[in-house]
């Protein structure tokens, strides 16, 4: 996605016609500071985003950085000095701070899921659970919390769910259907298909030819039996219903991937505030 076609799209939508109240109140050729203050702890992520949109609407706009997306950060602290245009340093803020306030609330939770299962091989994924047109920036907020990216949407990956193997007959037939219709196209996608019970493993496994199983909605204990009779043949993926209590307990079935879609979908923004520094 083009940055620049997201925060034009975005600076339309809340400028409209004219920012009267910078209008009406601040001479256009007067000069200012702002500094971005941390009002809660957790992880940072947006500082990129944010000055690309200060460098949208004023290219000579500059940054004094004391913090950088991935930090662990602290009420009180001071993420970055702006120095621009008093009318750029308004018309910016409000972007500025619901993107990194979104995706700083996003980064924070995708780590401490990730803390949790430290002692483990197992990565957090996210999912489509996503808020439209801003998708890129909150799994950018998950890579930033230390998660992973399970697919950016439907064109990148193959992921032929319970509502596919319905619609199209079964799960043989849904995975050879798919095979043909990747050769056919000349498409190099890998394929994952979801499973409800331990019959569904073996019916994936007799047929072959995917790249992930997921297992989705598994009690632990078959879970287990789960990811020991796939033994290491294609990567396995828990969904359903994990959560920061029962993370730790998924991971340690040996699962490769936990997908959990409320590290975007549950996701508190972080209180932040963009302050006029006065001289």
């Amino acid at each position: 996605m083009d940055n620049t076609i997201f925060i034009a799209a975005a600076l339309k939508e809340d400028i409209g016609n004219g920012d009267h109240s910078t209008l009406a109140a601040i001479d256009k050729a007067a000069k200012g500071k702002a500094v971005l203050k941390i009002k809660e702890d957790g992880i940072l992520a947006g500082i990129t985003l944010a000055q690309e949109i200060f460098h949208y609407l004023q290219p000579g706009a500059t940054f004094t950085l004391y913090k950088k997306d991935g930090d662990h950060v602290q009420n009180g602290e001071i993420a970055f000095e702006v120095a621009a245009d008093v009318h750029t340093i308004l018309m910016a803020e409000r972007l500025v701070l619901n993107c990194m306030q979104r995706m700083s609330g996003i980064a924070t939770l995708t780590n401490q899921y990730v803390e949790k299962i430290k002692n483990y091989k197992t990565k957090i994924l996210d999912t489509r659970k996503t808020t439209p047109l801003f998708r890129v920036y909150e799994k950018e907020a998950v890579r930033i919390g230390g998660g992973a990216n399970l697919r950016m949407g439907l064109y990148d990956m193959v992921m032929l769910k319970d509502n596919h193997i319905d619609f199209c007959g079964g799960i043989e037939k849904a995975i050879k259907k798919t095979l043909a219709y990747l050769q056919t196209n000349n498409l190099d996608l890998k394929i994952e298909i979801e499973t409800r019970n331990l019959d569904d493993v073996k019916r994936v496994l007799s047929v072959g030819n995917i790249h992930r199983i997921m297992l989705d909605n598994y009690d632990l204990p078959t879970l287990t039996k789960a990811v020991q009779l796939i033994d290491g043949k294609y990567e396995t993926e828990a969904s359903g219903g994990i959560n920061m209590n029962t993370v730790a307990n998924y991971a340690a079935t040996g699962v490769d991937y936990i997908s959990v879609g409320a590290i975007i979908n549950h996701a508190v923004s972080m209180d932040l505030s963009l302050k006029a520094q006065l001289v």
